[in-house]
């Protein structure tokens, strides 16, 4: 006698499924697999970035990763909406000094007008020596301050080009990890 809740071990019929839908295959099929870090909190969960012709085209966690296993965080797990996102805002508002209005600028202005007043600055805060005549080489009117996103080899950077390249003395990260 055979008992309502066990499968039927008879085999099935072939499913109908159209050329179209067999000749279907995984959009990762081809695609450049790159491993990075989740730019999140500091755990350090390992992603999979998916590339085709130039373009990012999926990022996941890792299963190789002894870290996360594969699995992310909510906000890990939409790191590739946030890289697509149709919303993303590409311009900068600019307010001018004494304006009682906002303009929209585009972000090419924007960079080269923060390398312009990092520059100066920078020129103005330069010390060389000290009162004693001691090399300094430092510049202490401006500081740098990172944040929790910034994976190690991004903090590796800034501490180069804030310390080493532009003399920053005062150069900190909230993630102490």
């Amino acid at each position: 006698m055979r008992l309502p809740f066990f499968p039927d071990p008879s085999p099935r019929p072939p499913q109908p499924f159209s050329r179209q839908t067999l000749q279907k295959s995984s959009r990762l099929n081809g695609a450049t697999v790159v491993d990075s870090v989740c730019p999140y909190c500091a755990v350090g969960c390992s992603t999979n970035i998916y590339v085709k012709g130039g373009e990012v085209i999926d990022i996941e966690g890792n299963p190789n990763s002894p870290i996360n296993e594969g699995t992310l965080c909510p906000k890990g797990a939409n790191t590739f909406q946030l890289h697509h996102n149709p919303h993303r805002v590409k311009t900068v508002l600019w307010r001018a000094p004494h304006s009682d209005h906002w303009e929209t600028k585009p972000l090419q202005w924007a960079m080269d007008r923060i390398a312009t007043l990092v520059k100066q600055t920078r020129d103005e805060g330069y010390q060389e020596k000290d009162r004693k005549g001691n090399y300094l080489n430092a510049v202490t009117n401006m500081g740098s301050l990172g944040g929790a996103t910034l994976d190690n080899e991004e903090n590796y950077l800034m501490k180069k080009l804030f310390g080493g390249a532009l003399g920053i003395v005062s150069i900190e990260n909230q993630a102490r990890i």
